[in-house]
């Protein structure tokens, strides 16, 4: 079977662009390829984003490719532009320029957007959110602009990405409060143990932990500029910018317009096609069997499989697997997998080194490790997350299990 002619990606983030990467590696890819993104700039690393911020990172490491790149590659480039329409029935899109692209197979890659808490005083001037470059920017001229006695920040969310907002506006001088809903910070990826060690770090840093706390509004001045964050009680924090990091919601309009089975998110089956078979959904717009997605290693895996897809080579579709989370939180290593609360039918190991600052708790069941939570010293992360997949009976080295690869393996060995 020939390769299709005329492919278009609509969306020219991290998916976006891994895709077309992939697709370039390929002996049988698309004749022609068209990408398509409304940023200004070409496919840049929004990981990247926080060190950028922090003063950590020029703007030019951010850059995943320049724009010549892509004509020396052949592939069309439209930047600046959104996709308002999708003209199924005659195969093309239509951008708000009013420019026309056919396609025979299409891709929307249009990513995610901050999820925006609904309360009074949300769309004052002022309040940001942290997903791309403009935001970023933004931010980086706030601190750097803010007088000594104006330089107060907000950051709405103390998961990964609002803790690193707060220490990159931090770092640029400005006196930063991280106001977290859930009683703990990440809560979805630290017991309290954990969660308490990294905000006791955190506020020796300087910066002002709230856990527990509901938005009330933001209070703006006359000229309707944000100046305070009310919580529900009571209490009142200054405010000279707001960043809003508390979760995602999937651009999934573009397809839900266009009359795609859509949830959250544009509905894919494993091969991540939509319910038109000649439209494909990858990355933070799309959901597979009720899932969303926010990290890159499933995106990842969704791309090797679409990428076949399209060149038609045979290829297993998508699964969901287990994944750990490897995170890297203004200086302190995290590193988590499986379930963070243990259930009856757990066995918990824990080991606490406070002088070091290092934190472990192993989650067993019938001696297979479930779940891990590392805080610190994560070197052993990977080799836990190795037996779990396997599903390996550590009965024989449980009681130097939390010591790490290097006690538990010749026990394993020996018991082998």
């Amino acid at each position: 079977m020939s390769a299709i002619e005329r492919l278009l990606i609509v969306g020219n983030g991290m998916a976006g662009h891994r895709l077309l990467e992939a697709l370039l590696k390929r002996e049988q890819r698309p004749r022609h390829i068209t990408v398509i993104g409304d940023e200004r700039a070409p496919a840049y690393n929004r990981i990247l984003l926080s060190p950028w911020l922090a003063g950590e990172a020029e703007r030019s490491a951010l850059t995943l490719r320049e724009r010549d790149w892509y004509a020396d590659q052949g592939v069309e480039l439209v930047l600046g532009e959104r996709v308002e329409t999708i003209e199924r029935g005659a195969r093309r899109v239509i951008t708000d320029a009013g420019r026309e692209l056919a396609y025979d197979r299409l891709v929307l890659a249009t990513g995610s957007r901050p999820a925006m808490p609904d309360v009074p005083g949300i769309r004052q001037a002022g309040v940001h959110g942290f997903r791309d470059l403009d935001d970023a920017a933004a931010l980086t001229r706030i601190a750097d602009e803010a007088p000594a006695d104006n330089n107060r920040a907000v950051v709405i969310g103390g998961g990964l990405l609002g803790l690193e907002a707060a220490e990159g506006l931090r770092k640029r001088g400005m006196r930063v409060s991280v106001v977290q809903r859930s009683e703990r910070l990440m809560n979805r990826q630290l017991d309290p143990t954990a969660a308490a060690l990294l905000q006791g770090e955190l506020e020796r840093r300087g910066l002002e932990i709230i856990t527990g706390a509901q938005l009330s509004r933001f209070e703006g001045d006359e000229q309707g500029s944000v100046r305070a964050v009310r919580l529900a009680d009571g209490r009142r924090l200054a405010a000279d910018c707001v960043v809003v990091a508390a979760g995602i919601t999937p651009n999934a309009e573009l397809g839900r317009q266009s009359g795609l089975s859509t949830a959250r998110g544009i509905l894919v089956d494993a091969w991540l096609t939509s319910s038109d078979p000649l439209i494909h959904a990858l990355g933070e717009c799309c959901e597979f069997e009720g899932r969303t997605y926010g990290l890159v290693e499933p995106i990842w895996r969704q791309v090797e499989v679409l990428a076949a897809r399209l060149c038609h080579d045979p290829v297993a579709g998508y699964v969901e697997v287990p994944t750990a989370t490897k995170l890297k939180v203004s200086g302190v290593s995290l590193y988590a997998f499986g379930p963070i609360e243990p259930d009856d039918g757990h066995e918990v190991l824990t080991y606490h080194d406070p002088q070091h600052g290092d934190y472990r708790r192993l989650l067993l069941r019938d001696n297979r490790l479930e779940g891990a939570v590392l805080y610190g010293d994560t070197v052993f992360g990977p080799w836990y997350f190795e037996q779990s997949l396997a599903g390996r009976d550590l009965g024989a080295c449980r009681q130097a299990l939390l010591f790490g690869a290097g006690d538990a393996k010749p026990l394993l060995e020996e018991a082998a």
